[in-house]
């Protein structure tokens, strides 16, 4: 059929494992990246192609019984593919945000970049059981929104919001390094987001 058309895959990283220490250890974005992403890719991919199946029989008892796989690894690569890209080492421009539209539209709304990150933070740390943090962005009405979404729920299917940053606080991305101290995991990305991607975002957006 066309599944290599609708076939997942794993984006290539422009950074190595070990890249973005001390703030998240080599083994947590080996196991990050070649397990836990890779299973949604894989898992994904089976649900994309029962769902072809399904339309080719037209069965739709069958399309809505995929529904909650689709989300959950579809969303789940759509999230990593986001995150993966927000990420950069302090050597090569991680933690900092430079001049332009992004900074200026984050002072315009909240005062200066600490508020933000305080706001993305405790909605983040907040987030119960497994998800994501997110800065999103309303075309509507030209604004950043702080928002969070549930276990692997991708942002603009499920509320609208383009992507911007995203700060995935599942266990596996932190626990083998923070055991069940969200807080501290939290405020030491910042240390490692990679801004220039995010402003990339905002552009690409607009």
């Amino acid at each position: 059929g066309t599944r290599a058309m609708s076939s997942l895959k794993l984006p290539d990283l422009s950074w190595d494992y070990g890249e973005l220490e001390p703030v998240i250890s080599s083994e947590i974005m080996t196991l990050h990246y070649t397990k836990h992403h890779q299973a949604y890719v894989t898992n994904g991919n089976i649900a994309l192609e029962k769902l072809e199946e399904a339309k080719n029989k037209n069965d739709n008892a069958a399309i809505l019984a995929l529904q909650p796989a689709l989300k959950f690894n579809v969303g789940g690569h759509i999230n990593h593919s986001i995150f993966w890209k927000n990420l950069a080492s302090p050597t090569k421009g991680g933690g900092e945000l430079g001049d332009g539209e992004l900074r200026k539209k984050i002072e315009s709304q909240w005062g200066n970049v600490d508020a933000l990150q305080t706001q993305l933070s405790a909605a983040t740390v907040g987030v119960q059981g497994s998800g994501w943090g997110w800065l999103g962005y309303d075309k509507a009405t030209d604004r950043l929104v702080v928002t969070t979404t549930p276990n692997q729920d991708p942002l603009q299917p499920s509320t609208g919001l383009i992507p911007l940053l995203g700060i995935d606080v599942w266990e596996h991305a932190y626990y083998l390094q923070y055991k069940n101290v969200r807080p501290d995991y939290v405020k030491e990305i910042w240390k490692v987001i990679n801004w220039a991607d995010v402003e990339n975002n905002l552009k690409n957006a607009k």
